[in-house]
């Protein structure tokens, strides 16, 4: 099961700050010289917006191929754990490294900041982490300010805690396995940079993670099924609700077993030679844009099933312009009809209701 974390009681207490340039645009790297202790007063400020990002997240871990020791950003998270008035040497470290994998044309100069969080509540005990972020762009605030009796009105530019594009919360848990870390990278795109050139780090495979992965690539998979099928066949484009309901019916699997069985799957859910294969090949490439191998029987985490179902979108993108939601969950299919106006030349959708909650 994923671990119960709780930052109820957590406080960066110090900070260590830099500047990531373009290696390739010739952009520098600027390190603080010191590391910054916070007060006490603004400790209850910072905290939560360092650690707001970092909630319900997949937890991953440091891993090598040969031996965490050879691990960098291991070795370095284990020195600063070790002795934390190391934070400035090796805080340097970490924005060198990151400064070296910054060579894709894609990647963003921005600002970094290292802190050093005390007291992280990890499964009912407190412990230290070590948070990363880092900002790719930078926005306008207005401030009031008096002067000479008046007020005055005047602009900077500053982060926006709302928008920070990467991070990571690297946990003092689990060391002799690669530490607990929690990552994000907002932007997508730049994904692999982050988590595995960068941080070098892979999911940790719990049924939480397991069940996730799993239901995802059984929705997408009857999704991308259907629309092949349509596109095979040339029949009428079927409604949302149609590929939603097929969705649902294939996490049904999930939701009646205590435990998975990638042959049980297959036999109960795609049963077909070509489902199978179909599948199999899905899985791969999930598999290879992960960069590892997904197991084949675990323990269904039930509480990731019904994420799953309320994820299901129910969204029509209409050619007039007109898009169609329809709410997760979304079960009284009667109250809407498809069809094919003749005289029109044009497909059609009726929604029968009986009070507008807007009026």
């Amino acid at each position: 099961m994923s671990l119960k974390i709780r930052f109820t009681s957590a406080s960066a207490t110090e900070l260590f700050l830099a500047k990531i340039g373009h290696p390739q645009r010739d952009e520098p790297l600027q390190t603080s010289k010191e590391v910054f202790a916070v007060d006490e007063d603004e400790q209850d400020v910072l905290s939560p917006i360092f650690l707001k990002p970092f909630k319900n997240l997949t937890g991953h871990r440091f891993s090598h191929h040969s031996s965490l020791d050879q691990h960098e950003m291991n070795s370095l998270t284990a020195d600063i754990f070790a002795t934390p008035s190391s934070l400035l040497e090796k805080a340097s470290a970490i924005a060198r490294r990151l400064y070296s994998k910054s060579n894709h044309p894609n990647i963003k100069s921005g600002d970094l900041c290292i802190s050093y969080v005390r007291n992280v509540e990890v499964e009912g005990n407190l412990t230290d982490a070590i948070c990363i972020l880092k900002s790719e762009s930078v926005v306008p605030f207005l401030s009031i300010s008096t002067r000479d009796g008046d007020l005055r009105l005047s602009t900077e530019q500053g982060i926006n805690p709302e928008k920070i594009d990467k991070g990571c919360l690297i946990l003092n848990h689990a060391a002799n396995k690669g530490y607990y870390v929690l990552t994000f990278d907002r932007s997508g795109s730049d994904s692999r940079f982050w988590v595995r050139d960068f941080l070098g780090v892979l999911p940790v495979t719990d049924p939480s993670f397991l069940t996730n992965q799993y239901a995802k690539m059984a929705v997408s998979f009857v999704e991308k099924e259907r629309e092949a099928k349509k596109e095979e066949t040339g029949s009428e484009e079927s409604p949302p609700w149609d590929t939603a309901s097929a969705a649902r019916d294939a996490l049904a699997y999930f939701e009646g077993k205590e435990n998975f069985s990638l042959q049980e799957f297959e036999e109960e859910v795609l049963k077909t030679p070509e489902a199978v294969a179909k599948f199999a090949e899905h899985r791969s490439k999930v598999e290879e844009e992960q960069g590892h191998r997904l197991e084949d029987s675990f323990q269904i985490s039930k509480k990731d099933v019904t994420k799953a179902k309320k994820k299901i979108q129910k969204v029509m993108k209409l050619d007039t312009g007109v898009e169609i939601h329809l709410k997760p969950g979304f079960e009284d299919e009667t109250s809407l009809e498809h069809g094919f106006d003749e005289d029109r030349g044009m497909k059609y959708i009726k929604v029968y209701f009986n009070k507008d909650r807007n009026a």
